[in-house]
């Protein structure tokens, strides 16, 4: 995770992007976060740690590592945005009781971009996949 947080920071600093210690701990959260935490679950995360901070100095340095391509933006309807440091190619699985998203590895589906451009004529140049369901805790309180 060291090397993960020093490479973003490098970068960061490369674009000039002057690195304080709330924009570090907002990264660092980040990194370290497997949730896909929201905004407000960051700021609220940190506040202890920073009094002074507010939810608008949350999303603008969310704005800014998504700028630098450190994150990804993900939004769902009318929820709140989600955000993830895990810049690979790979899949989310939602619970539709909770909200809980989990990551889900699965080779990227290069060959239904390609079929799509194909039969359509588009230059595809993204695709999104969700797959949606009742998370394990969610289903032992529905049981």
């Amino acid at each position: 995770m060291n090397s993960r947080l020093e490479q973003a920071v490098e970068k960061l600093k490369s674009t000039g992007v002057r690195m304080t210690p709330q924009r570090h701990a907002i990264l660092e959260f980040l990194l370290s976060s497997m949730s896909h935490p929201t905004a407000d679950e960051i700021y609220k995360s940190l506040e202890g740690k920073f009094p002074n901070m507010s939810v608008a100095t949350v999303y603008n340095n969310l704005r800014v590592f998504k700028e630098a391509g450190l994150v990804r933006e993900l939004t769902y309807g009318d929820a709140s945005s989600r955000f993830d440091a895990n810049m690979t190619d790979h899949y989310h699985v939602i619970c539709r009781e909770c909200g809980k998203i989990t990551d889900f590895d699965y080779p990227p589906l290069i060959d239904v971009e390609r079929e799509a451009a194909k039969r359509t004529g588009f230059r595809v140049e993204s695709h999104r996949m969700e797959i949606y369901g009742i998370c394990k805790d969610c289903q032992k309180h529905t049981a």
